[in-house]
């Protein structure tokens, strides 16, 4: 573990100093360089090989000062983790020495093998040319571990074709549809200042640690991410004293060198405390623009995994490693800002006064609300149809939260009533030891899946384990189409504000139906969703049609960010990664059923048996009754928990015979999670009965309490 002192290298030296930020370039570039590249961040010019080939070299040459040796282009494949292949700078000369060289069109140009990543038949196995390109907005930055200093790129990854094979591309095509809609609305509006308008994202990272011995004795958590077998301890999250608690000492020191590592590589990690579930925890970085934050949002992953191991701890990034208490999530916190320095979904002092931030507020309202099938989604994986609507995270039904000031303010509008300023609130607490302060705008709603929290609005259904870059890439071009619609009305409006006030009320009687801000959680809400024809999509099988229906398909086709061959392809990569999961996981159970438990309770049972007997042996009068009830019991959930592992063992045979991926994903769901959860059932009930010491891998009790 690294000796971490912020006295003798303060904060402000660290932050940064693996990161080939602007403030770097700036200082090594030369002027005219640096000036033509920020032209070309803007998108007022093309990249030429010169500029490039000076940049190379600069970078090159401040990665080897810092000891690199090799550099990567850092991709994003649709696996939803990260890929790399390390390259050296070293290139042998004629005279038998080497020269380091790093060229522009190395910067900016690699070539990975694209036939191995999930394409959803975009690649065949034997096409197996893809691309990577340098992706100008993000910075290149610097990891430092066991295997040396290495320089990362962060890229796109396209096929041959061109045909986008990850996450980064459409969010890059996204933020550009987003960005041109925005600056139409603005001009209409008379804005001749702003000419740059941004998504802005901060993500909530969850995660839980354990100890990395009872880790490795649980093949389930090894291979699938979370545990398949296991009953809740006598204590569990009930006495709500783990959410903010003191954090142990151990986790402290983890987390200390997280911060640090992050902090190198110029990512703002800002906030850090114990969530609710026993070893369950938060880290929460500052907004950056949707890219970066997607980019530093799977470092953060990578580097928590990281750390937790030198800690000898494991990081689960599982949506539900365990059942029966919370599970984890990503919060994405989103807004748009503009280089004259507007937040667009910021209220102001006079939010009554702020029409152009209810203009904006009416296009996310119908934006969510028309495309809510493809967001939900976007938050979909097999994990994560564990946690939501569990009583712990948003239910799967699309609703926004806005709080009871901005929905009154938007009902008038609706009803085109005068608008007057609200009451705002100076808290009065009954003590003079404790200073006044403002509440905010709205209450926090934590049972809606999207919330209007001050000036952004939180998107708190994606998937702990899953990239940011997905749930933006909806929302970018849900509301880039809503912004659209109103640039074309405004453009055209011979009273601008006038019509403001129209589309904002027209949108809202047209979507409002998506507008709830009560208990998410309850069932009088799935009844009254039902009412508001509002879907509720309660699995990713569900929900992945809605990702090709011809309403999704013309929104970004009109806005050039999926063509319909690259959504097809994730109907079908996202189909079998689904099945993909189910089977690990099903193969674990029946593995784990019959090498472990069985012969587990099996081996009690005797035990049991021989106990009896012997206590018979020296007399039939004695009583043995409760040993006898503790048998009987153990025989039949033996015996139940290998009739369902046979039946798990036939469907598993039957799903995995189906060709068709979207109809396999459906008979996973189907036929071999629900099985799986029946042999649990028997499996819980036999840990209960058999002795501490005979059951052959670590109990809740261990993974969760023991830090």
């Amino acid at each position: 573990m690294k000796k971490i002192d912020f006295i003798e290298r303060p904060l402000e030296e660290i932050y940064g100093e693996h990161c080939f930020n602007d403030v770097e370039m700036k200082n090594r570039l030369p002027k005219n360089i640096y000036k033509n590249f920020k032209k070309v961040q803007n998108g007022d010019k093309k990249l030429d090989l010169q500029t490039a080939d000076i940049i190379a070299n600069s970078m090159k040459n401040w990665a080897m000062e810092k000891g690199a040796t090799h550099y990567t282009h850092w991709f994003q494949p649709l696996t939803g983790l990260t890929a790399e292949k390390h390259d050296s700078f070293m290139n042998p000369t004629s005279n038998g020495g080497i020269s380091m060289n790093f060229s522009g069109k190395e910067l900016i140009q690699g070539e990975p093998d694209a036939s191995s990543f999930p394409s959803g038949g975009l690649r065949e196995t034997f096409e197996a040319r893809g691309y990577t390109a340098w992706d100008i907005t993000s910075p290149a930055f610097l990891r430092e571990d066991n295997s040396g200093v290495t320089l990362y790129i962060p890229t796109a990854f396209v096929s041959y074709n061109g045909e986008a094979l990850d996450k980064k591309v459409p969010l890059l095509r996204s933020m550009e549809t987003i960005e041109k809609q925005t600056l139409r609305v603005l001009k209409a509006l008379g804005n001749t200042t702003a000419t740059r308008a941004i998504t802005t994202v901060g993500a909530e990272q969850e995660y839980f640690l354990v100890d990395k011995e009872y880790y490795e004795k649980r093949s389930d958590l090894k291979l699938s991410g979370r545990t398949l077998f296991g009953k809740l301890p006598a204590k569990g999250q009930e006495m709500d004293d783990h959410y903010f608690g003191t954090i142990k000492e151990r986790v402290a020191d983890f987390m200390r060198e997280l911060d640090y590592e992050l902090w190198r590589v110029g990512v703002s990690s800002k906030t850090k405390h114990n969530e609710v579930a026993p070893n369950q925890f938060e880290l929460a970085s500052v907004y950056t623009s949707s890219n970066v934050a997607t980019d530093q949002n799977q470092i953060t992953m990578d580097t928590i995994r990281k750390v937790a191991n030198r800690h000898k701890l494991v990081a689960l990034l599982h949506e539900k490693p365990f059942a029966g208490i919370n599970g984890s999530g990503k919060h994405n916190n989103w807004s748009i800002g503009t280089n004259d320095g507007q937040n667009l979904l910021e209220p102001g002092a006079t939010p009554h006064e702020n029409i152009q931030f209810f203009l904006f507020v009416a296009a996310v309202i119908k934006a969510v609300d028309t495309y809510a099938p493809f967001l939900r989604l976007s938050a979909g994986n097999a994990g994560n149809d564990h946690r939501l609507g569990a009583n712990e995270a948003p239910p799967a039904i699309i609703s926004i939260f806005l709080g009871n000031v901005l929905t009154e303010i938007l009902d008038k509008i609706a009803d085109g009533k005068k608008l007057e300023e609200t009451e705002g609130g100076i808290l009065k607490l009954g003590t003079t030891s404790i200073p006044q302060f403002t509440k905010d705008l709205t209450d926090r709603n934590r049972t809606s899946p999207f919330a209007f929290t001050g000036n952004k609005f939180e998107f708190r259904m994606p998937a702990s384990s899953q990239s940011i870059g997905g749930p933006n890439v909806i929302l970018n071009t849900g509301v880039a189409e809503s912004l659209s619609e109103i640039a074309d009305r405004l453009e055209v409006a011979e009273d601008v504000k006038a019509e403001m006030k129209i589309i904002i009320k027209d949108f809202y009687n047209k979507h409002k139906r998506v507008v709830f801000n009560g208990d998410g959680y309850s069932d009088e809400w799935l009844i009254e969703a039902k009412k508001r024809g509002l879907p509720n999509l309660k699995t990713t099988v569900d929900a992945l049609p809605e990702g090709i229906t011809e309403s999704v398909i013309e929104l970004f086709g009109k806005h050039k960010v999926f063509s319909k061959e690259e959504l097809v392809s994730r109907y079908y990569a996202y189909s079998e990664a689904y099945s993909q999961q189910i089977n690990i996981e099903g193969g674990l159970v029946i593995e784990m059923s019959n090498l472990q438990i069985f012969p587990a309770a099996t081996a009690y049972a005797k035990k049991l048996a021989d106990t009896i007997k012997s206590i018979k042996d020296i007399s039939n009068e004695m009583n043995t009754s409760s040993q006898e009830r503790v048998l009987k019991a153990l025989l039949n959930n033996i015996n139940g928990l290998k009739e369902k592992t046979l039946e798990l063992e036939r469907n598993l045979i039957d799903a995995q015979n189906v060709k068709e991926e979207y109809e396999q994903a459906v008979a996973y769901k189907e036929k071999v999670l629900s099985k799986m959860n029946e042999v649990r059932i028997y499996a819980d009930n036999l840990e209960e009965l058999v002795e501490k010491s005979g059951w052959p891998f670590p109990t809740y009790e261990k993974l969760l309490y023991n830090l």
